[in-house]
Formats: C-alpha cells, structure tokens, sequence
C-alpha cells in the first residue's frame, strides 16, 4: 500500500468520531513529535517500533502532518517479505512518478535517485518488521546517496528492532530509536479521560479494573472498548459507564476475556 498519509479524521480506531475521541498528547507523543522534528531536519532516519495497538502510527502520521506538507511524506506499507525489486516499484508508485517503470536495475535505481534530490522527501516505512535485508539495504543504498534529500521512518513491531539491529550497516545509521510501550496505571487515569468524554466521571477504580482485565495499557484496546461501551448505553439505556455497562462490554470480549467479577 502506497500513498499519502491517511486524513486525520482516519487516526482513530473503529472510526471513533474526532468530534468526541480526541488525539491526547502523551509522553510518547510529545516525544516522537521532538524526535520526528529533529530526524527530518537532518534527513536522518528513525525507528519507531513497540507493541501493537500503542499508538506508533498514529503518533507518527500527527506529528509528520505538523511539519511537512502532506505532498512530501510518502508511505509505504509491507504485508510480506519484498525483494528489492517489490521496493522499488512500492517507491514509484509512492512518488507518483509517471509512465512505465524502467526495466533494467540501474536504471531504475537512477530515475528513483534523480526523484529524490528534487527537493526534500520523507518517507514512512510501515510494518517495517516484514522487511529483510534485501529491502532495507535498498532503503540504505537510496539514503546514502549524497544528492537524496532523504527522511525515512520506520515504523513496526517489537520485530522492527530485532530486525533492523542485525543489519549493522543500516543499523549504524538511525538517528533515533523510539519504543511505545502500554500506558502506565497512572497514564490511564489521567490519559482516557481525556481520551474520550464516555469515561469523563468514571471511578478511578474503575477504570484501573477495566484496563487491568481488557485494556492493558493498549490504545487500540481502549477505543474497542469504547464504541463498545457506547455501545452499551446505547442498549441499556444508561447516560453513565456503571458496573451492569462493564459487564455488558465485557461479555463481547469473548470466552477467553469474558469475567464473573464486576467493579
């Protein structure tokens, strides 16, 4: 998948409303925008990486709209192991570069080099993990160049790293490395208030209890489970997150989530 960067209205999980989900500016936000500003100033690269569901992308496509203009940030995405080749053309079509692809390596190693000293690029590597070290040489082979005004951002899994660290060449020459990890117990209760109004007035206790047993400090798991508990009221008829909303949000986790226990 090529392109642009999604819009912003696309940033929240299961289409969660921007009018009533809201981008919270964690600590991880604040810095990946510090360490986003300061890799494409220098036309360095980075690595963003960590576990699923922490808010990597999100982080990343927020901080890029604030300082590039959406014409020169191109992202790509990877959903198996591609050759050189594979990246070449994913480059292509990302720069929207037109006619046929040349066919012969040199080449097209040529026309990519010549795109990118135009003016400054940057480039957004998702699901970075898949990638080998035939494609991130090539990633390597492109930055290196001296006339390649270059940004790349790697984005992927806890993968991504181990990945990336057993390419020395390629490793040697990130600029930053950034882990997410889950929410602190302490960032839930001051972040998902904010996050969305659904959990303004919930107990403290309460919402421990519901990211101890189903959120686990995951913001994707937070916004599934909150179109569920609006869901729930929906349903219920409640104005109010209570226990009977928990336990009805809690039986579609499924056998393996589902509780007895309640708040």
């Amino acid at each position: 998948m090529t392109g642009t960067l999604p819009p912003a209205d696309g940033d929240q999980y299961l289409g969660l409303k921007l009018s009533d989900a809201h981008v919270v500016t964690t600590r991880a936000l604040l810095t990946a925008r510090e360490n986003l500003a300061d890799t494409v100033e220098a036309r360095a690269m980075m690595c963003v990486y960590g576990d699923s569901g922490c808010g990597k992308t999100l982080a990343v496509n927020t901080g890029l709209r604030e300082l590039e203009p959406a014409e020169d940030v191109r992202r790509i995405t990877f959903r198996s192991r591609p050759t050189a080749r594979a990246v070449r053309y994913e480059i292509f079509a990302a720069l929207g570069l037109r006619g046929d692809a040349p066919a012969h390596p040199s080449e097209f190693d040529r026309l990519l080099k010549d795109a990118l000293a135009v003016k400054p690029r940057t480039l957004v590597v998702d699901e970075a993990q898949w990638l080998n070290s035939e494609a991130f040489e090539y990633f390597r082979y492109l930055w290196d160049d001296y006339a390649t005004q270059l940004a790349i951002i790697f984005v992927g899994g806890p993968g991504c790293y181990t990945v990336l660290r057993k390419e020395p060449m390629l490793a040697s020459r990130i600029f930053i490395w950034q882990r997410f990890t889950p929410l602190t117990r302490a960032e839930v209760l001051e972040v998902i208030p904010l996050f969305h109004p659904v959990w303004e007035n919930v107990k403290e206790e309460d919402l421990l209890f519901v990211d101890e047993h189903a959120a686990h400090g995951n913001f994707r798991n937070w916004a599934w489970l909150t179109v569920q508990v609006l869901r729930g009221l929906k349903r219920l008829g409640r104005e109010q997150v209570d226990t009977e909303v928990v336990r009805w949000t809690f039986s579609h986790l499924g056998k393996n989530g589902h509780l007895d226990d309640t708040p």
